[in-house]
């Protein structure tokens, strides 16, 4: 996943950002890209000069957000935080979000239970 500035050539037929466009990646890890997120993408955006990259993983159900800023000296990644119950950034935009709340659901009731009701 990409987050892009508003002023990025966009439209139905862009396939492609620019990375001078590009101000956020995000990759989501699942087993069958492991590899590929944790090694092979982070140093392709570094030398593509994106300046922040998140890392979305699971642990125990819960998400767990690894985050980057790239260091223009050496053009690598450094980590700027491992996020577990709740992302507060200011940087690269101010963002908070409860990551103990993703999957977290209200009880759903099954076809067999009425439907509670108050009173």
């Amino acid at each position: 996943m990409l987050v892009y500035r508003a002023d990025a050539d966009t439209g139905p037929q862009q396939t492609w950002h620019h990375s001078d466009s590009v101000v956020l990646a995000i990759e989501v890890v699942s087993e069958d890209s492991m590899e590929r997120d944790r090694d092979v993408k982070p140093r392709k955006y570094a030398a593509a000069g994106i300046l922040h990259y998140w890392r979305v993983e699971e642990s125990d159900g819960l998400p767990v957000v690894y985050t980057y800023e790239l260091d223009r000296a050496t053009d690598t990644y450094t980590v700027t935080g491992i996020h577990h119950d709740r992302l507060k950034l200011t940087v690269p935009f101010p963002l908070t979000i409860d990551l103990g709340a993703i999957n977290r659901r209200p009880p759903v009731a099954s076809p067999s239970e009425p439907p509670q009701t108050s009173g």
